[in-house]
């Protein structure tokens, strides 16, 4: 219709993308060791803030461990937004109000300026004189940005470098980013290599007059950075000015959707949203609960599972925290000797090598002794808890993390809330702790954070006071290397997934208040 000519232009063709293939040797000068000087301005936005607040919800933009099938694996990429225009013509607001309209609580939203790269000394010298151009393709770090976008529509974690305008420099901490169902990817020259092309699945141009983005940046750069008029204009006609002409307006040709005004175009961004949304109902990315629970029925318990020995003792507590009229301090204690009991198990599973030491009366004895380099404890929040003082005591100076996943009640999938781990996990051997086990869920996606985070699959332990069969086969499917100790084993889970005969509902809360 008229209103939408008017409102947003529309490339359904592929006419403009292949003309754009070519096109794109100019817009990419090769990059050499012997490049010109460089001049400098400030184009870029604030970094993105790790969550949006509306008036209804809280979005979550730095994204999240993507759900996982009963294999363990993500069943589709995520969706790639990529989002370009000029200094100041309203790329964050578009995306911004993109988010808001999908209605999708975890996504990730991703900034070009996180890329620049890192200055030399004499790169540092021009950039305190003005004197380096930001706004050129030579300034970004397209071999990293590409990396980094790949993995993250792959839906694993990356670490995204933090850009300080002041020092023109990559601070010592990168921020942990994860995939999610839909990505934003914003910035100046975002559609302006190859390989990063590849990767958006829809390319959107902001289109803005050249005197409003020239108005904004004055308004921008006088009151927020303290500049004064004429330099502003200066730069802009020198540097920001050309560099729109030459590398970023060419591009628009490649775009799938042209979204004049901006932020202001609720029509344009409304068609975009219609769009991603039908695009997620494609690709289905949900958790399916009833294939997991059905996918490893029938099968022998595997050979990474450790089931303690049901002894007397073993036997006898179960049956005291198993009985509905157990009261609360009995059901602690005897929960607590149980815990005690299974990181002792888990603990004989750790690598040790010999070791002989002198005994007071002079003599050798052969001992044992840890051979690795650290030991550290995970809990999934809030029930594995309760196992840490029990880890603590068996476990001397062992390094403690947590990791809070919970399951959405609209969609039924695990969801990750809060992630604190120690550094440098990689080579450590992990005691993951959660006090009961039914389906796997939220242990599969814990497993799979800390995988992440470069810790080895071989060298993971899952310690459970209870599991269903169903959350073993589960788990021991998607991560056949991990060790699973646990104190029982029960064979069913009911309509809600909870174990059967099980523990009993009063596990959680019995503890969270004591511990």
């Amino acid at each position: 219709c008229t209103v939408c000519e008017q409102e947003v232009r529309i490339d359904t063709g592929n006419s403009r993308i292949a003309g754009g293939e070519g096109s794109l040797d100019r817009l990419l000068p090769s990059i050499s060791t012997s490049l010109s000087p460089r001049k400098r301005t400030t184009s870029q936005c604030k970094s993105e803030p790790p969550l949006l607040r509306t008036s209804k919800r809280t979005i979550y933009t730095a994204g999240r461990p993507p759900w996982y099938n009963e294999h363990g694996t993500q069943s589709k990429e995520a969706f790639v937004i990529g989002l370009c225009g000029g200094s100041a013509s309203g790329k964050t607001t578009v995306a911004r109000k993109i988010i808001e309209a999908l209605d999708v609580p975890w996504v990730v939203l991703l900034s070009m300026d996180s890329f620049y790269k890192v200055l030399t000394a004499e790169q540092q010298l021009l950039a305190a004189n003005n004197d380096y151009n930001f706004d050129h393709p030579d300034a970004f770090d397209f071999s990293l940005l590409v990396h980094t976008l790949r993995k993250l529509k792959q839906g694993k974690s990356v670490k995204i470098p933090v850009y300080d305008f002041n020092t023109h420099g990559r601070q010592k901490e990168w921020k942990t980013v994860y995939g999610a169902s839909v990505i934003i990817f914003e910035g100046i020259m975002s559609f302006a290599d190859k390989e990063l092309l590849k990767l958006l699945d829809m390319k959107i141009f902001v289109d803005t007059d050249s005197d409003i983005r020239l108005v904004r940046r004055l308004r921008r750069d006088i009151t927020e950075r303290g500049r004064d008029i004429e330099g502003v204009i200066k730069q802009y006609n020198k540097f920001v000015k050309p560099a729109f002409e030459q590398y970023i307006e060419p591009t628009m040709r490649l775009a799938d959707i042209v979204v004049p005004r901006g932020g202001g175009n609720m029509v344009a961004i409304d068609l975009i949203v219609q769009h991603v949304h039908s695009q997620l109902e494609e690709r289905k990315l949900r958790w399916d609960m009833a294939a997991l629970a059905s996918a490893h029925q029938a099968q022998p318990l595997p050979q990474t599972l450790s089931v303690l020995e049901s002894t007397p003792q073993v036997r006898g507590m179960h049956t005291i925290i198993r009985n509905k009229e157990t009261s609360r301090d009995e059901f602690i204690f005897y929960s607590k000797r149980l815990m005690r009991l299974l990181i002792e198990r888990a603990r004989s599973f750790l690598p040790s090598q010999v070791h002989i030491v002198q005994t007071p009366q002079g003599e050798d004895y052969e001992g044992r002794t840890f051979h690795g380099k650290r030991i550290t404890g995970v809990s999934i929040l809030r029930a594995g808890e309760t196992m840490e003082p029990a880890l603590r005591a068996v476990c001397k100076d062992v390094r403690i993390g947590k990791i809070l996943i919970q399951t959405n009640q609209d969609t039924g999938e695990p969801e990750l809330h809060y992630l604190r781990l120690p550094k440098d996990i990689s080579e450590d051997h992990v005691i993951l702790m959660d006090c009961t086990v039914s389906t796997g869920a939220a242990a599969m996606m814990a497993i799979r954070v800390l995988l992440d985070h470069d810790a080895q699959e071989d060298k993971i332990l899952l310690v459970s006071l209870l599991m269903a069969e169903m959350g073993v086969h589960s788990v021991a499917y998607a991560f056949p290397q991990v060790k699973i100790i646990t104190t029982a084993v029960d064979k069913k889970v009911n309509d809600l997934f909870h174990i059967i005969p099980g523990i009993g509902e009063t596990l959680n809360p019995s503890f969270t208040s004591s511990a």
